[in-house]
């Protein structure tokens, strides 16, 4: 395929949009007919311990990824980001607390990069223009937890029809002079590669080449150790993008469906990776309320689980998601998982923590 190519969706999606066909042709349309009820897989349940903060957007579906920076010189000390997709974008202490908020506008996905020692690069995407997707550009002081926003950037040809940035993520610098690779996946399913340069006062984003998806993606995570682009085709499932060849194509890691323990809606992707190549790619299956391990070597399901209720309540319809291993300190010593909670009644929406390692030996048992 080439810079533009589609990738088709599978048979469940066309499946689902023939039935909608058929819906709009029928006298009257659909109002009265019942949806088909989705499938429920078998998972282990796991609680919560802790949470963030809710987000400032109360009765609204406002909260929607995080990502995690990792303090290695005291990793209690260690910071969660969060968007807030009606207003900006929050950091959170691990004790859930918030540190810092910037009303930066629409962000709907972050990511974060330490690009050298001590210098964070943070970065989501902005739809606060409708017309114009943006990659909102911001520094993190890891000591303060502060954030200092650098703008937003366009990154795309003038002229081009109106699209919004939906789903970002980031991967290390593939050329001399970047400091990394931004992704954002586009309403329309296009998915948008750009450096991000130095550019003195700010950081430049140019646009470098695109991967298109038949229908709407949103989350993407790259494993810098392999040079492999994930993303999550919502409604089909997920894909992987080798990124070291000149153009873009994709290939099929992981369809929804039975034999994968996947249910669209497909929303966050994250990383447990182990040696050079090994590890396991951790999806939202949201409509099941569930998260599912794949092994990266052979896309197999290695296991399924779920928040239940608890100290902190239980997750559903979860967006975006993010995992980091290592030592966090006395309260997350084997790794932090962090999930989107979009019901968090009566509060507003917030965002779950758990022990990477906690989940992994509920997995075993």
């Amino acid at each position: 395929m080439g810079r533009n190519a589609i990738v088709k969706p599978g048979p469940g999606a066309l499946l689902s949009a023939l039935a909608v066909s058929l819906c709009a042709g029928l006298l009257g349309g659909c109002a009265g007919m019942q949806a088909a009820p989705r499938p429920s897989y078998p998972a282990v349940d796991v609680q919560a311990t802790g949470e963030t903060a809710p987000v400032g957007t109360g009765k609204a579906d406002a909260a929607d990824d995080p990502a995690i920076w990792r303090n290695a010189a005291n990793p209690a000390a260690s910071l969660i980001l969060g968007t807030d997709k009606k207003a900006g974008l929050y950091v959170y202490g691990l004790d859930g607390k918030v540190r810092d908020f910037v009303a930066a506008g629409l962000l709907n996905n972050v990511d974060l990069r330490e690009v050298a020692p001590g210098r964070i690069l943070v970065g989501a995407s902005d739809r606060t223009d409708g017309a114009v997707p943006k990659i909102a550009l911001f520094t993190l002081d890891g000591a303060s937890g502060k954030l200092t926003a650098l703008g937003a950037q366009a990154f795309m040809a003038a002229g081009r029809a109106p699209v919004q940035a939906y789903g970002f993520c980031m991967g290390k610098a593939l050329g001399a002079g970047e400091l990394a690779r931004a992704y954002v996946v586009l309403k329309d399913g296009e998915v948008a590669e750009s450096r991000l340069i130095d550019a003195g006062e700010t950081i430049r984003a140019e646009y470098v080449r695109s991967v298109k998806f038949a229908t709407q993606s949103e989350g993407c995570v790259v494993d810098d150790r392999t040079g492999i682009l994930y993303v999550a085709e919502e409604d089909v499932g997920i894909w992987k993008v080798d990124l070291k060849p000149a153009s873009l194509s994709a290939q099929a890691f992981a369809m929804v469906g039975p034999d994968k323990g996947l249910v669209d809606d497909v929303e966050g992707l994250a990383l447990a990776p182990a040696g050079e190549d090994g590890g396991f790619l951790v999806a939202s299956s949201q409509g099941d309320n569930a998260y599912v391990l794949f092994d990266l070597a052979t896309a197999a399901p290695r296991g399924r689980f779920r928040i239940a209720a608890g100290r902190f309540g239980a997750t559903s319809d979860t967006d975006g998601i993010e995992l980091a291993l290592g030592d966090f300190g006395p309260a997350f010593p084997g790794g932090l998982f962090v999930a989107q909670d979009g019901d968090n009644a009566p509060a507003a929406q917030n965002f779950k923590l758990l022990g990477w390692d906690e989940i992994v030996q509920a997995l075993q048992r």
